[in-house]
């Protein structure tokens, strides 16, 4: 159904711009080289979209080091022990909400639960939904922006995170590591390092 809407959206937005050249008069010739300039246009657009949602936590990340993201991740350095599973399991509080996430170094974004957002009171856009490969397959997740969340001595607000429509494990992604001054893993704990550290 998300498919045959998008699919619906991108046609009406190629047909408007149409139509308003047939309405003119134009003739033919031109108003086929003027559509196709316009495929051209939504097809860079498309391209673009896909590329900036693929590679999320690296263009975050050079917008954090550009200095033209409000999203800012700052504290002291946090050691987590590896839990059970051998997984790094930490207590997070989200918009003063205390969860327990996992930090998924596999993960390519932070994502919660719809039950944890709206625990959390996260306002999550309900347009155009993001498909994300999990470990149980494909699903679809929705744009959310957390004002704030606290690691330990961590603190990031206005961070960009999935909302996936199962309820499944609250993640912290590479998109939230990317953020940091750096992050490893040593033995059985996993250091974080807040930029300014």
């Amino acid at each position: 159904m998300n498919d045959q809407m998008s699919a619906l959206w991108y046609l009406l937005l190629l047909i408007l711009p149409l139509s308003a050249l047939i309405a003119r008069g134009i003739p033919l010739g031109q108003t086929m080289r003027m559509a196709l300039i316009w495929v051209g246009i939504f097809a860079a657009g498309l391209i673009l979209a896909t590329l900036w949602t693929r590679n999320r936590s690296f263009v975050d990340g050079f917008l954090v080091d550009a200095g033209l993201s409000s999203n800012v991740v700052t504290g002291s350095t946090v050691e987590l022990a590896r839990g059970e599973g051998g997984h790094f399991w930490t207590d997070v509080v989200l918009n003063g909400v205390s969860r327990r996430m996992l930090v998924d170094t596999g993960a390519t974004s932070t994502t919660i639960s719809r039950t944890t957002a709206k625990a959390v009171g996260a306002t999550v856009d309900e347009g155009f939904g993001v498909l994300v490969d999990t470990a149980n397959g494909q699903a679809m997740a929705h744009r959310a922006t957390l004002g704030s969340l606290q690691l330990g001595s961590i603190r990031a607000k206005d961070l960009p995170v999935l909302v996936s429509d199962t309820d499944g494990t609250d993640l912290l992604g590479i998109d939230f590591l990317s953020q940091l001054k750096s992050w490893r893993a040593e033995g059985n704990r996993l250091i974080l390092v807040p930029r300014g550290n």
